[in-house]
């Protein structure tokens, strides 16, 4: 996979240099190009940015060093490239929200390029004019702004790249995570190590038993517990077709019922959610 990023703050993005996502490029796995947006600039002080039209505070990032930069990416394309050329990933807190999903349908393209706003973004344009000529997705982090791109870039970065094939040692780990397609979106189960016992907390006798299919029952049952308690918004839309009676069961204890399109809780159970969840 090659990944393209554009930004005015290069330094920004060597964490990409560490770990797993750094070893993945020194073996050939990931091809990470950073360029500079004010190389395409024209100007004594390399000017990227200017006020909005029709007033407001801040500045915006003008369309033309953004034409001229992502142009020449896309005339330098890798080998094998999708003839629909890569996907425009731009961050942006108007975007979809970043999921697992989405970074499972990331993964799977060859190549990516990403638009580090900054500033209060980029002019509309450029995700306009790019939309006409290739894919482009909008992507937001959560429900908060940053000062730029950079940092939603290294976190959609490692998402993506982690499961490239060879990245991560032991892949079988990728399909146990929490929100992993394969886990139903669940999140994951509470996990332990040695030593069994430690300030007083004891290791579930159920993990050190050897019987593996009461270990895989606790941990679904855990992952549904942990689910419907932190995330109802993730168990409300969980399949009931993929439920077995025992999944059915616990649900069942903490007020979940399936419905229709998903699961719906009872009004007491989504009170004392909020009880237990208060800051």
């Amino acid at each position: 996979m090659r990944l393209d990023v554009v930004t005015i703050f290069g330094e920004y993005l060597q964490p990409l240099q560490l770990s797993l996502i750094g070893k993945a490029q020194a073996e050939g796995l990931l091809d990470v190009r950073v360029h500079d947006l004010r190389e395409h600039t024209h100007d004594r002080h390399r000017t990227v940015d200017a006020p909005p039209y029709g007033g407001g505070a801040g500045l915006l990032m003008k369309p033309e060093p953004w034409g001229e930069a992502l142009d020449a990416i896309l005339a330098d394309p890798p080998e094998g490239a999708d003839p629909r050329g890569p996907v425009l990933v731009v961050p942006s807190p108007v975007g979809e929200v970043f999921s697992q999903r989405a970074a499972v349908e990331l993964a799977a393209e060859p190549w990516l390029v990403f638009a580090c706003g900054r500033y209060e973004g980029i002019d509309a344009r450029v995700v306009e004019h790019y939309g006409t000529r290739i894919r482009v997705r909008e992507v937001s982090l959560g429900d908060y702004v940053l000062n730029g791109g950079e940092v939603a870039v290294l976190a959609i970065t490692e998402a993506v790249a982690r499961l490239l094939p060879g990245v991560i040692g032991n892949a079988a780990s990728l399909t146990e995570e929490s929100h992993a397609p394969e886990h139903d979106g669940l999140l994951e189960h509470p996990a332990y190590t040695k030593p069994a016992s430690w300030r007083g907390l004891d290791v579930p006798a159920v993990l050190a038993g050897g019987n593996h299919g009461a270990v895989d029952r606790w941990r679904r049952d855990q992952a549904l517990r942990r689910t419907a308690t932190r995330r109802p918004d993730v168990l409300a839309r969980l399949d009931p077709a993929r439920c077995d009676r025992r999944d059915l069961a616990v649900l069942a204890e903490l007020g979940w019922t399936p419905g229709e399109h998903g699961f719906q809780v009872e009004p007491a159970a989504v009170a004392d959610w909020a009880d237990t969840n208060e800051p």
